[in-house]
């Protein structure tokens, strides 16, 4: 296993990142696992709508077919389904005609202790704690937006477009504490004199460089990958960010340092399939125009809000 997923980027997406489950989830919600797996079985044959992680899936899966004889892509379906309720996933992903082979179904069960196991370098899933464990493990991951999510509508262009945050996403929340605790001038100032130095590491920085790398091997021209970073940030506090991305040696396509304007328009323009935010009033608004994934901040002390496992 290890060695066939050597230098792939691999994805992990729960079910109901990748399809429309709302009202399944509903009935877990209300009527409990029992009731939620009956309605499964009962309801196998009827195929499950597009979710909101679908058209970013298809598209990455796409990069594929650009590359010369190795698959540069893997999706793991990794799910809180029992094997016996999955059939109906399975056949949605028969239907869409997506190739997706593998799977991770733990009945319900945490499936923190398999993301390294599969070498994860992104997880979708819209069950917070699996993905707040994700993040403590040093994984990418992101809470997918489920409800007020605008309806996935194909890119033409056929592109793979996603748009991250900067603070606590890319980087660190290093400087975002100081603009909290102090103000937006002791911000500014902070990020004027520290300038020439490269912003820390955040929960998505490894996952940047390898899709960068991803870009580089399929070679820039032809490539269909376009990255944008829409931050709160603006000068003077625009140069540290530039500064950390040439250190990293990547190359962010479109830059928007906002100054604290709504995101949710900028989004829509760029036309992201998915926008990655560490605060939940950007990604509900955002998730009105685009695919939106909230990445919760580092827990020391593990997780946190523990309630009855949701099997999605």
């Amino acid at each position: 296993m290890a060695c066939e997923l050597d230098g792939k980027m691999v994805i992990g997406v729960s079910s109901r990142a990748l399809f429309d489950l709302t009202v399944e989830n509903e009935i877990f919600e209300t009527q409990g696992v029992e009731a939620y797996c009956a309605y499964q079985v009962e309801h196998e044959q009827e195929i499950l709508r597009p979710g909101p992680g679908f058209q970013l899936i298809k598209s990455l899966l796409r990069l594929n077919e650009y590359s010369k004889g190795r698959n540069l892509v893997e999706v793991i379906i990794m799910s809180r389904n029992s094997p016996d309720t999955s059939l109906r996933v399975f056949n949605a992903i028969s239907h869409y005609g997506l190739p997706i082979t593998r799977s991770v179904l733990v009945s319900g069960a945490s499936l923190a202790p398999y993301l390294a196991a599969f070498h994860t370098d992104l997880f979708l899933s819209a069950y917070e704690d699996d993905v707040q464990s994700a993040i403590d493990s040093g994984i990418a991951a992101g809470i997918i937006c489920t409800e007020r999510t605008a309806q996935v509508i194909p890119m033409p262009s056929q592109q793979i477009r996603l748009a991250f945050d900067g603070d606590a996403v890319l980087f660190t929340d290093e400087s975002e504490q100081i603009f909290k605790e102090r103000g937006l001038d002791a911000f500014e100032e902070n990020e004027k004199i520290h300038a020439r130095e490269p912003l820390a590491e955040g929960p998505f920085a490894h996952f940047l460089k390898k899709l960068s790398d991803l870009r580089n091997e399929l070679g820039r021209e032809n490539c269909p990958i376009r990255t944008a970073l829409v931050t709160s940030r603006s000068a003077p506090a625009h140069e540290r960010v530039i500064r950390t991305m040439r250190s990293w040696n990547v190359r962010i396509d479109e830059a928007f340092f906002l100054g604290g304007l709504e995101k949710k328009d900028v989004l829509k323009a760029f036309g992201a399939q998915i926008f990655f935010d560490d605060q939940s009033v950007h990604t509900l608004s955002a998730a009105q125009a685009v695919p939106a994934a909230r990445v919760p901040y580092s827990s020391s002390g593990g997780m946190h809000g523990l309630k009855q496992a949701a099997p999605m």
